[in-house]
């Protein structure tokens, strides 16, 4: 009895094991199942960030090139989504140059800015490389293009129209690049320098010509002046003629209303009196004088106040 409960009870403790083993076995593959899954799940999405354009590849073949930014679905393990920069791109380049006048331009500053077609992404990738387009493209081209610009015009009017240069290689360069998808938004000349010399006569140039259009602004000044002065005197004048004209129609109105009524002007004599009599009244020939009373004198040289006296004029017999 006692061998037979010690045999039964190593087979009970055998198949407790065996199933405590297939339990541990049976969670670790389903952990390993959530892992390939959770796996899988999250390589089925790839974020394409703002700014940027997803390039969809299934074994290496474009499939896709206008993924725009956010979550975008792949097939894991088959497809690939790679991001491309469709952002504004600066090209910088120091060169030397001749202009058309045999003069020297040195530290010539370059400045490209461009981007990618989005339309022509997929030509860019086939047929350039993204990561080549600086050596392939602008490399060779920009400089090139530049000199040749600069080499047409003579130095002073570079100095002078350097954003109509600028314009001039900017087109150029669009017309090059633009067939490979390269969009150029922007081109600039940042510096240049010549020669002192050469500097130093295109400022004394600049100045005399800037003295020149002073003198030329100060004798049309001058000029306006004594237009301004011409124009016053002629207003005056013709502002005293107008005020003769006016006087003389007035004289011309006044003398033809006397001669239609002559009793005005004695009406107009009596409205002007201010109540004194004349000292002396005359009718040419014999004279009138009147003395103020008190002022009279008798023959004695007395005088006789309150009395006024009168005087026979001259050529007249006293009685």
């Amino acid at each position: 009895m006692a061998e037979f409960k010690f045999t039964s009870a190593n087979k009970t403790e055998g198949g407790s094991g065996k199933s405590s083993g297939s339990r541990t076995g049976m969670f670790v593959l389903i952990i390993a199942v959530v892992i390939v899954l959770l796996i899988i799940v999250f390589n089925c999405f790839t974020i394409v960030r703002e700014g940027f354009i997803g390039v969809k590849y299934q074994f290496g073949r474009i499939v896709e090139d206008n993924l725009s930014a956010g979550l975008n679905f792949r097939i894991p393990f088959i497809e690939e989504i790679e991001e491309v920069d469709i952002r504004d791109q600066i090209y910088s380049v120091n060169a030397n140059a001749y202009t058309s006048d045999t003069q020297s331009v040195q530290n010539l500053q370059l400045k490209l800015n461009y981007r990618y077609s989005s339309s022509m992404l997929s030509n860019i990738i086939r047929e350039t490389g993204i990561n080549n387009v600086e050596n392939k493209l602008l490399v060779p081209n920009v400089a090139k293009i530049a000199k040749d610009a600069i080499g047409k015009v003579k130095a002073e009017d570079l100095v002078q129209t350097r954003s109509e240069v600028q314009s001039t290689i900017q087109n150029e360069l669009t017309e090059v690049l633009n067939p490979y998808g390269i969009v150029v938004t922007a081109f600039a000349i940042e510096n240049l320098d010549f020669d002192p010399a050469f500097e130093a006569s295109i400022q004394e140039k600049v100045i005399a010509a800037q003295d020149a259009l002073k003198m030329e602004n100060k004798t049309r000044e001058k000029e306006e002046e004594a237009k301004q002065i011409v124009i016053a005197a002629q207003a005056d004048a013709d502002s005293q003629v107008a005020i003769a004209e006016a006087e003389a129609k007035a004289i011309s109105l006044i003398e033809e209303q006397l001669q239609k009524s002559p009793n005005y002007i004695s009406y107009f004599t009596i409205q002007r009196w201010n109540g004194i009599l004349p000292q002396v009244v005359s009718d040419g020939v014999n004279p009138f004088v009147s003395i103020a009373p008190g002022t009279a004198s008798d023959n004695s040289g007395s005088r006789t106040s309150g009395v006024p006296s009168i005087q026979p004029s001259s050529g007249s017999t006293a009685e």
